[in-house]
């Protein structure tokens, strides 16, 4: 699939530009498009062209997005974007690959292509949009729905451990992992654009709401009475403070974290931890990301961002040696060259 990317060059990019023809069919109140506004005014701040970006979706409520955006997009088959986006990004290793997924499009169908563009690092980015349920197919449990949850497959209640996206990413070896809300959507603009800026695999997970199946199922950290205290906006090289009075923050207390609150029992903002993203040990990445109401506040931001090499790049030295190694420098060598044989 591909809308009309052309303009003249000369004029810069605004959000219209990115907002294709089609018409958006998400239902009423959906968090999904919060996430889709954010990401058509992030991209005028990239400064590339609308050829430059492919928007890939698999099956699910979001991977409609590809429709939406005018740029180059594919629709593909139920948990396989990622090795879609993986030979999109090696065939033209200059696209800018986006590829979109829901949490069971990602963490159940296609789990093992999930969590191998992870390991691998091919330099894409990799949108999570989590609202722990089957939203397309009528309200199905996820791997990342609560424990007792009761949807048309678990009539008593799920008995399942849910996945927590950002401990699955850090164990798959992930370079880069960001968590927002579809309620913030200038967080949301803000690390798509960082996220772009990063070379390897990107994962951004989007807590996001099903109004039909699972509505306010993020309501301890997007609620207007709750979420000052239950959210805590990491930025590298800041404190760890939160709150409605910005006066708690977060200590390591053995191998815990815990909350403290500043003033009291003698905690100075000098105890609370300071947020290092690049960090290439993931202990406490992996801690952060762990974090949950009510006993913890959810971590926003970008938790992690660490260089790693890419696969892409490590393919395409591979292919530079072996040219300078092969006896045949082209395909007409090939073809002409001695080892050939006749069939009657």
């Amino acid at each position: 699939m591909a809308t009309d990317v052309s303009k003249n060059a000369d004029a810069p990019l605004t959000r219209k530009d990115f907002s294709s023809d089609q018409m958006v069919r998400w239902c009423p109140g959906c968090g999904d498009y919060a996430i889709l506004s954010s990401m058509q005014n992030a991209m005028p701040q990239l400064g590339l062209k609308k050829e430059d970006f492919v928007f890939v979706g698999g099956i699910g409520c979001g991977a409609r997005f590809p429709y939406y955006m005018n740029t180059y997009g594919f629709h593909t088959i139920h948990g396989r974007g990622p090795a879609v986006a993986t030979g999109i990004k090696l065939a033209n290793p200059d696209l800018h690959v986006w590829e979109v997924q829901g949490d069971g499009d990602a963490l159940a169908i296609g789990g093992n292509h999930f969590i191998h563009a992870l390991r691998r690092n091919i330099d894409i980015t990799i949108l999570l949009f989590n609202n722990e349920i089957y939203g397309l197919t009528k309200g199905q449990y996820s791997p990342t729905s609560r424990r007792g949850l009761r949807t048309n497959s678990t009539p008593l209640g799920s008995i399942e451990t849910p996945f927590v996206a950002g401990e699955l990413a850090i164990g798959a070896k992930g370079a880069f992992f960001a968590r927002t809300i579809d309620t913030n959507p200038k967080l949301m603009t803000q690390i798509f654009v960082e996220s772009s800026k990063h070379k390897g695999t990107a994962l951004i997970e989007i807590l996001q709401n099903c109004v039909i199946y699972n509505d306010k199922t993020h309501k301890e950290v997007t609620g207007p009475d709750t979420k000052d205290d239950n959210q805590l906006h990491l930025e590298h090289g800041k404190p760890m403070i939160f709150g409605k009075e910005q006066n708690k923050g977060i200590c390591l207390n053995d191998l815990n974290l815990e909350i403290v609150t500043i003033g009291e029992n003698g905690v100075t903002e000098a105890d609370v931890l300071v947020h290092d993203a690049h960090n290439p040990n993931p202990s406490l990445h992996f801690m952060l990301v762990g974090m949950a109401p009510p006993a913890m506040p959810m971590a926003l931001g970008i938790i992690r961002s660490v260089e790693a090499p890419t696969y892409n790049d490590l393919i395409e030295g591979q292919i530079k040696e072996s040219k300078k190694t092969s006896s045949y420098k082209n395909m007409d060598e090939l073809l002409g060259g001695d080892n050939t044989w006749v069939v009657d």
